[in-house]
């Protein structure tokens, strides 16, 4: 598929030595470094550990500051993290054509 093909040929170009680079479709990131994928994995779990700390007996309380104060730290610092160690975001959508 020229898709598939379109994508692993644009992640292979990473000439800064980027951890991550701007999403093909659509705005963002994807990691195309081993620190990229440390990063994004680094983040999965400690939201899932947040997460299982959260039972039907928690209160509200309880769920604000062990899992929603910390999953907005945690995605503050992940996207911090990709604005500094990334090209810069944009809307995009496929491979940019040479004319």
């Amino acid at each position: 598929m020229n898709l598939i093909k379109d994508t692993e040929e644009y992640l292979k170009d990473s000439p800064e030595n980027l951890w991550f680079k701007r999403k093909l479709y659509g705005w963002g990131w994807t990691p195309v470094r081993w620190q990229g994928w440390a990063v994004v994995g680094a983040y999965v779990l400690l939201m899932m550990l947040f997460s299982l700390t959260i039972d039907e007996n928690s209160s509200n309380k309880e769920v604000f500051f062990t899992l929603i104060i910390p999953g907005i730290l945690l995605t503050f610092t992940m996207i911090r993290i990709c604005y500094k160690k990334g090209e810069k975001p944009k809307w995009q959508w496929g491979p940019i054509k040479d004319e």
